[in-house]
């Protein structure tokens, strides 16, 4: 058995997970730098179209939620996910604003049950229900955009680290099942356990 192949592969496998690690926190930064100024784009226009309006409390969290939608996405696009594959921007938006209709159901669907399900329709509580609902559509919303809207381009490390796997498989190649090495047989001209080579 090959120690030093072995240990070089765990070594490679850590390193590849602390660098993953690594990576996902500075996207959950971005993401949240984006997404927490979204939350004050969202709130202030809520807050202003119940002022200067008097369309129902959830009409006016929609009207809020969309222009929320068109900042956070110019947002992720140039800023969170700006190292991402730019190849299909009419697939990448569609499947945008596929999310974002969801997440906008989730946010909203959250404040008309407190106002027409429970009653809660003081500024306050649609307020924190409207920034309950925002929260909890974030984690929608974080998931989707960077599993299916924001797809993540091959960079260079991994690149390298799947020659170095690859290296390592032409070097310590496994046995093939059913072939005469899986199951330990020697080859013509081998050595035998007496000391003889065997026909």
């Amino acid at each position: 058995m090959d120690d030093g192949g072995t240990r070089g592969a765990r070594g490679t496998s850590v390193a590849s997970l602390r660098r993953q690690v690594r990576q996902l926190w500075r996207e959950v930064l971005k993401f949240g730098a984006v997404g927490g100024a979204g939350i004050v784009v969202n709130l202030l226009v809520f807050n202003l179209v119940r002022t200067v309006s008097d369309l129902p409390v959830v009409r006016a969290g929609i009207i809020a939620t969309m222009v929320a939608i068109a900042f956070n996405y110019v947002g992720f696009r140039y800023f969170t996910y700006r190292d991402r594959d730019k190849s299909g921007r009419t697939r990448e938006m569609g499947l945008f604003l596929l999310f974002s209709a969801v997440g906008l159901v989730i946010e909203n669907g959250i404040l008309y049950t407190a106002t027409y399900g429970f009653g809660w329709d003081t500024p306050l509580q649609s307020n924190f229900f409207k920034f309950f609902g925002i929260g909890v559509a974030t984690l929608f919303r974080f998931w989707s955009y960077r599993t299916w809207v924001f797809r993540t381009l091959p960079g260079p490390a991994a690149e390298a680290e799947r020659f170095l796997e690859q290296r390592t498989e032409r070097q310590h190649p496994q046995p093939v099942p059913g072939t005469r090495e899986a199951h330990g047989v020697r080859g013509a001209g081998a050595t035998s356990l007496s000391g003889q080579r065997t026909r």
